[in-house]
């Protein structure tokens, strides 16, 4: 059951106000419940719309490890070290290099 804050996203979403703001907002109300298999469309979408989102490339890699998908979550992460490069965001840099580092040498902390 979706909750109250997904609900009210998706009816945005539904009357036609999309956007990379809307649908990271989606998919970090679904990573948020523990849903990241809905998260995922949600926030490639929101790098669709804005491939300098480099919050929503972590979370994207966030939600695709969380579901699994170990290549999946390396290429969001290294996608979005360059769109951090890019607009200098330099926290976002450095937890996705750290990321980066977990998912290569999972038997190495980073």
């Amino acid at each position: 059951m979706p909750t109250p804050q997904i609900a009210n996203l998706e009816k945005l979403l539904a009357a036609g106000k999309d956007g990379a703001l809307l649908r990271f907002g989606l998919g970090n109300a679904y990573a948020q419940a523990g849903e990241h298999a809905a998260a995922i469309p949600h926030l490639r979408r929101a790098v669709e719309f804005d491939p300098h989102y480099s919050a929503a490339w972590k979370l994207l890699g966030k939600a695709l490890a969380a579901a699994g998908d170990r290549q999946g979550a390396l290429a969001a992460y290294e996608s979005g070290v360059v769109a951090a490069q890019q607009k200098g965001d330099k926290q976002a840099l450095k937890e996705m290099q750290v990321f980066i580092r977990r998912l290569a040498n999972p038997d190495r902390r980073a």
